[in-house]
């Protein structure tokens, strides 16, 4: 797949080297037209997200590289060796700091080369020598060729299998040295006469090498040759494009040449090539063969080729158009000075590109193809997962020219996001930090940079939600951001995300918020649900309040800026305050609010509007506090209020309240509650009437005539004295001689009467009513006697029947009743008379016996004791508190006195000796069995007053 070419953004700001600064402005000034264009073609396609970070190599590097050139370069597990044109060997750590120096040349190195260790590096140079140095030793070989040698391999084993390298140049010899036993070393020849060697790779026991005729691999082991692939066709020279070899494992052979990339797989047995491509190139009597797995062309040629999991890293160098047209076999090279960037690719083995970048190497439009240089570092990874590397598996590649050079290595997750980033990917780069992709100390990085877009963006909403998310539980972070949302006048939108707990803000942050929500009418309902759910401990109100309060009496206040107000004051323990704008607003919850802070006192002035709200509590409220509340204050308030309202209803619910409690407590407004009542209630001004005296009669008659209500005027007209014009009222209005009848009777005025009949005979049937009625208070006859003759009177005779019945019921029914009467008189005189004759014994000082009846038949009597007890008997008794026997003094220690209803009292023994004569006297004129006069047997004692006895007899 094409991809749209970019330059590394770190390079075009030269990050990682200074040099070349001036060379990057001349080069926009000469071509600032080309780049122009570049530009907008790269804007017409999307640009997808690059696969390798690219930085300049700092260290010694520039201090190098300015005063002499790279030529060759090779990478090791622990160092990087760079070759110079001048014949030095520079030994690097990773970060280009020069760790050794090694003058092993005179002349350009061609080729570089570590053994598995990295203990060993040989090299080889135009000057015709091959040297290899032991990096921790002082062991150096050197040797020399007299033709400038092009390639090297020291043998992975180089230390442990007798110094063996492999070598070769421009004299076309493919030359295997290994040192011998005894000393010096054996040199074979493996291959001759088929051109210059320019490029030899060693992995195992496989050498390969590139000369003129293409690309041969030999078998170390069995020192037999596996294959030979032969140079791409249409190719310029070697000595123009240089063939570069790499192996990928210890099975695959990359090979990249000019504009051809073939990829080659060892294989001990027939099998299936990869990818679907499957080639077989063997030798004759080989136990091994080659497959060419994969195969393509490039529109670029190729600087140098490297492994990337199962992708490729091709430099790609791009020639000219003027180039292109030119005849590659001739010795002409491109016009100096009109190179373009060197281009990385990363493509598969089927060349489906996956990103492309330009590289914008110092000097660039001055280099050829074989000026740059591609080498990577050994990794332990063979693939990677899902585009991303493990740690510590991550390759290296580095990109040299002779000025300048770049390193590449895979991006990591917080390279990931940093593009998304840039990109304005915001919400996908937050997504990859919330999975846990790089540290977590980019959320914040991320959280800051998301919030900062959507500001630019204006997208205000949209950033106060998204903080929650992105701030999380940091104070500071929170409270930059709603300072920045105050600067932009935007903190409204932010007010309802913002934390009041995990974390907590300072209380300046909270008051700046509410302060801002004041200033706008769209935003008082915001800032009234707020006042309401924030806990009052976090800000102070007073701030607040002082914001609001200036709006009072203009337009811009609102009843919920009113409200909110109400909530601060009582945040702020003003409950006066607040109680009037809690009436103002007509609040139902006034009521327990008054209750609750107990301001009574302060709702003097607000009765109108609790009223208005609430009627029935207001009327109970004002009526249960009525010594705080005077009752002029509320009638005066009613009466001069300028609210629309009905200010009378309300006057008469409270006047009417009042008097139902207290009949004197209003009674300077009873004149204005009777026209009230005719007004709202008329069912109780007869009540009223009834029970008041502190109301004007002319003045009330003068609003009953006025309304037609003729029972109250009959009512008034009765209490002026005037019956004659109230009985005429109700027989010639209310035409209901009930009522008429009652009225009459209610009056006790006998001449009343006379003007109730003389009225009714003007109307016969008023007059057959009248005889209905009457009965028990008006003799019938006399009523009939008076009338007229000849007047015709409706159901005369029906009603003349029913008086007679009624008058014969009602003689019956008194009769009868009198003579109940007169017999229930009889009965209680009797029995008074019978309760009279028994005395009620009281005992002595000293005797613990109370309440013993005299006799067998004093049970009732004792039940009295307890009281007679209490009697004083000197003033309650005859004979001055003497027995009325002996005429001792009653109260005589250890005696008891036995007192009569009839007020006589004995001394118990003088009453005994007197009752016993008495006995036998009364037994001598009665006979056995007969009763006593009582009605109690004959046969039972019982004591009687002796006086009072004897003088019944």
């Amino acid at each position: 797949m094409s991809t749209a070419r970019r330059a590394h953004p770190l390079l075009q700001n030269g990050a990682g080297g200074d040099d070349g600064d001036d060379e990057r402005e001349e080069e926009e000034e000469e071509d600032g037209d080309e780049e122009v264009e570049d530009e907008a073609a790269e804007d017409d396609e999307e640009e997808e997200e690059p696969r390798l970070k690219y930085q300049r190599l700092g260290g010694s590097v520039p201090a190098i590289l300015s005063t002499d050139a790279a030529a060759s370069i090779a990478v090791a597990d622990r160092m990087v060796a760079l070759g110079t044109h001048n014949g030095t060997l520079h030994i690097l750590d990773f970060q280009g700091n020069q760790v050794k120096e090694i003058a092993a040349h005179t002349a350009t190195i061609n080729d570089i080369s570590f053994d598995a260790d990295g203990e060993y590096i040989g090299s080889c140079s135009d000057d015709g020598t091959v040297a290899i140095s032991s990096l921790f030793t002082d062991e150096k070989l050197k040797f020399e060729y007299h033709r400038p040698m092009k390639a090297i391999a020291l043998d992975p084993n180089y230390s442990r299998n007798y110094r063996r390298f492999a070598t070769g140049g421009l004299a076309g010899q493919v030359l295997v040295l290994t040192k011998k036993t005894w000393g010096g070393y054996h040199k074979k020849v493996l291959r001759d006469g088929e051109g210059p060697i320019h490029s030899m790779k060693w992995r195992t026991d496989l050498l390969a090498w590139a000369n003129d005729a293409g690309v041969k691999v030999h078998d170390m082991k069995t020192d037999r040759g596996i294959a030979f692939i032969e140079r791409p066709k249409g190719i310029p020279r070697p000595e123009f494009l240089l063939p570069h070899l790499v192996w990928q494992d210890d099975t695959v052979l990359v090979i990249g040449w000019g504009t051809s990339v073939k990829i080659a797989a060892i294989r001990t047995d027939l099998s299936q090539g990869l990818n679907g491509i499957q080639r077989t190139i063997a030798a004759v009597g080989s136990e091994k063969y080659v497959d060419i797995v994969g195969s393509f062309q490039t529109s670029y040629h190729i600087s140098g080729i490297a492994p990337f999991g199962d992708l490729l890293v091709v430099l790609a160098y791009i020639p000219d158009e003027d180039e292109k047209e030119k005849k590659i076999s001739t010795s002409v090279t491109s016009r100096q000075g009109t190179a373009q960037r060197p281009e990385i690719h990363l493509v598969s083995w089927k060349n489906d590109e996956v990103t492309t970048d330009a590289l914008p190497i110092h000097g660039y439009e001055h280099y050829k193809a074989k000026d740059y240089a591609l080498a990577h570092a050994p990794f332990s990874g063979s693939s990677n997962a899902g585009g991303q590397w493990a740690a510590g598996d991550e390759p290296l590649y580095y990109i040299v020219s002779p000025k300048d050079i770049v390193v590449a290595k895979p991006r990591d997750a917080e390279d990931h996001i940093a593009w998304l980033l840039q990109h304005d990917c915001h919400e996908k780069a937050l997504a990859a930090v919330e999975a846990g992709q790089g540290r977590t100390e980019l959320l914040d990085e991320v959280g800051s940079r998301y919030l900062d877009h959507l500001i630019i963006e204006r997208k205000y909403a949209e950033a106060a939600q998204r903080c929650p998310k992105l701030l999380r539980g940091s104070p500071s972070a929170w409270e930059r951001w709603v300072f920045h949302f105050a600067h932009l006048r935007q903190l409204p939108v932010l007010v309802p995300y913002i934390p009041t707990e995990n974390p907590q803000l300072s209380d300046t942050a909270y008051e700046v918020a509410l302060v801002a929500l004041t200033t706008n009418p769209s935003f008082h309902e915001l800032l009234l649900n707020t006042v309401k759910n924030w806990p009052p401990t976090l800000y102070s109100a007073s701030p607040v309040i002082s914001a609001i309060e200036p709006q009072l009496n203009s337009s811009s206040m609102t009843d919920t800026l009113k409200e909110a107000l109400a909530e601060l004051y009582v945040i702020n323990s003003q409950y006066e305050k607040a109680l009037s704008l809690y009436a103002e607003l007509l609040k139902p919850e006034v009521f327990e609010f008054i209750e609750k802070y107990n301001l009574h006192d302060s709702v003097r002035d607000k009765v109108v509007n609790l009223m208005i709200l609430d009627s029935k509590r207001t009327v109970h409220l004002l009526i249960q506090h009525r010594d705080i509340i005077p009752t002029y204050e509320v009638v005066d308030q009613l009466l001069h209020t300028d609210r629309n309202c009905d200010k009378r209803y309300f006057l008469h619910l409270y006047l009417h309240a009042l008097f139902e409690i207290d009949i004197h407590a209003g009674k300077e407004f009873h004149d204005m509650q009777v026209e009230l009542y005719a007004d709202y209630e008329p069912r109780m001004l007869l009540p009223f009437l009834r029970t008041s005296q502190h109301y004007r009669l002319d003045k009330a008659y003068e609003i009953f005539a006025q309304r037609e209500l003729v029972r109250e005027q009959v009512f008034v007209l009765g209490r002026m004295g005037n019956a004659k014009e109230a009985l005429s009222t109700i027989i010639n209005k209310l035409e209901n001689i009930e009522e008429a009848v009652e009225f009459v009777m209610d009056q006790h005025d006998d001449e009343l009467w006379e003007e109730l009949i003389r009225q009714c005979l003007q109307k016969p049937e008023m007059v057959g009513m009248l005889l209905e009625h009457t009965v028990g208070n008006l003799d019938p006859l006399y009523i009939v006697s008076l009338v007229p003759d000849g007047l015709e009177i409706p159901r005369l005779r029906d009603r003349l029947v029913k008086i007679v019945t009624d008058y014969r019921t009602e003689t019956s029914l008194r009769n009868g009743c009198n003579d109940i009467l007169k017999a229930d008189c009889v009965n209680l005189l009797v029995k008074y008379y019978h309760e009279a004759r028994r005395g009620v014994y009281m005992a002595s000082m000293n005797d613990e016996v109370h309440g013993n009846r005299v006799d067998d038949g004093s049970s009732r009597a004792s039940e009295r004791s307890s009281s007679v007890r209490a009697l004083d008997i000197k003033s309650r008794t005859r004979c001055g508190a003497r027995c009325c026997l002996c005429f001792d003094p009653l109260p005589i220690q250890d005696i008891s006195v036995i007192v009569f209803y009839c007020c006589h009292a004995y001394h118990l023994s003088c009453l005994e000796g007197g009752l016993d004569l008495m006995r036998s006297n009364s037994n001598q004129d009665s006979d056995n069995g007969s009763d006593d006069e009582d009605g109690s047997p004959s046969g039972e004692s019982r004591m009687r007053c002796v006086l009072c006895t004897t003088a019944a007899a």
